[in-house]
């Protein structure tokens, strides 16, 4: 049986489907579960233990998705990717309702404001494939030698996908300096492009070259710092989700989204959450108000009571 699930967005949207793609591996023992994506997240989809294949978001899909027995839409709630989906010709879909498709006329409906994780199992619930939003872990990958110095460090990571997410630099350099007089090594982590942004933080931090991280690593390399870590400091990024994937105590600081819906799941005490409780556009180019209510101050205290 060949099974192909749609998600072709960034990284945390990736992590949060991990419950979802496992439930499509235990319905279907033995079937290869091949996940639609960016490229760049393909080393994380093989670590899931599914096949990717490379998608852009609402690009067709690639031949080798086409005619599935099964194309489940955990891209969005339509019509765009159900149409993208619908194009690969597969002899089922499930997807969610939307009234400008016809063929998905019955299909489980779509809430706003629920929990991105909760929303995916729920999907396929309703389809008649159990899911269990809990099994968000992902297998621990190898930490290289060259990147031993992060092995029980804390890490600060400042980076995010908009302004609106990113907490200033200067309160996350403070951040790092507090976990350095507590007698923790600090490492920066970031992506490709933001190694200056790292450099900053450590600089603001009075860490030396070595604990920048940012831009040095491969989204693999980056995951095995995040496994390897004693503690994650993080806006509402995919870092935060790989620190729930893998299990690390970690304080996420949220800003113009609400942590109900993309924050870590409830009831786990080693991943807390700083929100002033307000809400605005998460694309926006500048640091969300709310996101700036948040001091240095309380990430220290919430760090200091992590085990």
């Amino acid at each position: 049986m060949r099974i192909v699930a749609l998600r072709a967005l960034g990284l945390g949207d990736l992590l949060t489907a991990v419950p979802a793609l496992r439930a499509l591996q235990a319905a279907h023992p033995g079937a290869t579960v091949t996940l639609a994506t960016p490229e760049v997240l393909h080393p994380l989809v093989r670590l899931a233990g599914c096949t990717p294949v490379a998608a852009t978001p609402l690009g067709p899909l690639p031949e080798g998705a086409g005619g599935a027995d099964l194309l489940v839409n955990l891209h969005g709630r339509g019509p765009q990717s159900h149409r993208v989906a619908l194009a690969a010709r597969p002899r089922r879909l499930v997807a969610f309702e939307h009234p400008a498709v016809s063929e998905s006329a019955g299909m489980p409906r779509w809430r706003a404001d629920e929990h991105e994780v909760a929303r995916w199992c729920r999907l396929l619930d309703e389809s008649g494939i159990p899911a269990d939003p809990a099994r968000l872990a992902l297998p621990v990958p190898a930490l290289s030698p060259r990147l031993r110095i992060a092995d029980g460090a804390t890490v600060v990571h400042p980076g995010a996908a908009s302004g609106a997410r990113r907490w200033p630099p200067a309160r996350f350099a403070q951040v790092a300096r507090g976990e350095v007089a507590a007698g923790r090594s600090v490492v920066v982590t970031g992506g490709s492009g933001e190694r200056d942004l790292a450099v900053h933080v450590a600089r603001g931090a009075g860490l030396g070259p070595e604990a920048v991280l940012g831009g040095r690593t491969t989204l693999l390399e980056l995951a095995a710092v995040i496994a390897h870590a004693g503690r994650v400091v993080s806006g509402d990024t995919g870092v935060a989700h790989l620190a729930t994937a893998f299990g690390r105590p970690s304080v996420v600081l949220f800003g113009p989204t609400s942590p109900a819906t993309w924050g870590p799941p409830p009831g786990r005490r080693d991943h807390r959450v700083l929100w002033s409780g307000r809400t605005g556009d998460p694309h926006g180019g500048r640091p969300h108000a709310g996101l700036l209510a948040i001091e240095p101050d309380a990430v220290l205290a919430e760090l200091a009571t992590l085990a």
